[in-house]
């Protein structure tokens, strides 16, 4: 992906400005049912959703939101970079090359059941161009009390220095919960997305907050399938992440060998089991919490340490 992204600067911009925390927003599919929700509640929170887009209704208004026919159009108009995608799986790959031709750097990909081939092609075209997607089949990103794009409620969050990276949304909301609820904030919170094939992985996530000063540990929900959490441990002891690190794997009593809710968690044999991602994480000095719970009372030894 692009190098040196600042996913902060993107979006809310810079502390000392006068429009911090109001850099616009776009809504692919905005006057949709699914769209059209959760741009009232983006809006209600904070976030400047700017403009709208949904082919041939250019013209209309949302709720204030001016609705264009082309992303083009739209950054023309707003200049945006950033860009909430809610429209059905089927028109996905049009709407992110659309969005990504018309110099949006970030796309938050809301659909699940796109096709893998389609996740790549955008994954590979962003690459090209410099930007970045999160998801897809992703609750989105939020900069707690500042501006959120995707679908996760507001209640949870609360603004602070801990990073929430997650493969759940639903367990995302749950675990900045419960930390929230023992005075550890949120600078920010990414749900990467439960697909095999998604534009964000954690170790991609890391390195966005990895030299950022005003975060001071970060927190990864991950869960059994796949092998994402066996690299980030390994990229924990490679790179020596100075940052302190807690995790929670869900899914760790699921029978092997059958698929539990998201695409990417299935186990076969050993393989993506919740025992080798412990494993993994404890030569990374990684503590692992049984469950959600248990998650800041973890945070609160390490950061003593």
């Amino acid at each position: 992906m692009a190098d040196n992204f600042d996913i902060f600067a993107i979006l809310e911009g810079n502390k000392g400005d006068k429009n911090y925390g109001k850099k616009p927003v776009v809504i692919q599919g905005i006057t949709g049912s699914y769209g059209s929700t959760h741009a009232r509640l983006m809006k209600a929170y904070g976030t400047n959703v700017a403009a709208g887009v949904t082919p041939g209704k250019g013209g209309m208004d949302f709720d204030g939101t001016p609705v264009y026919n082309t992303v083009d159009e739209a950054v023309k108009a707003t200049g945006a970079q950033v860009s909430g995608i809610f429209v059905p799986a089927q028109f996905f790959l049009k709407a992110a090359l659309d969005a990504l031709d018309a110099g949006i750097k970030l796309l938050v990909a809301i659909p699940e059941h796109v096709p893998v081939r389609d996740a790549m092609t955008v994954i590979e075209y962003a690459r090209k161009k410099g930007a970045r997607m999160i998801g897809p089949n992703t609750a989105g990103v939020i900069v707690p009390e500042v501006m959120k794009v995707g679908i996760m409620p507001a209640q949870p969050f609360k603004a602070g220095n801990t990073v929430v990276v997650s493969r759940s949304g639903t367990l995302m909301y749950e675990v900045s919960f419960n930390l929230t609820n023992r005075g550890y904030g949120q600078r920010l919170c990414i749900g990467i997305g439960g697909d095999p094939v998604i534009g964000t992985n954690l170790i991609e996530a890391f390195d966005l907050v990895r030299n950022r000063p005003d975060v001071d540990s970060v927190v990864v929900v991950g869960e059994i399938g796949g092998d994402a959490e066996e690299q980030l441990a390994d990229y924990i002891i490679r790179t020596s992440f100075s940052k302190p690190v807690i995790a929670y794997i869900a899914g760790r009593a699921a029978p092997k060998e059958k698929r539990m809710g998201h695409a990417g968690a299935i186990v076969y044999g050993n393989y993506g089991s919740a025992e080798s991602k412990v494993a993994n994480y404890a030569k990374a000095d990684v503590p692992v919490a049984k469950r959600p719970a248990e998650v800041p009372m973890l945070l609160e030894q390490k950061m003593r340490k």
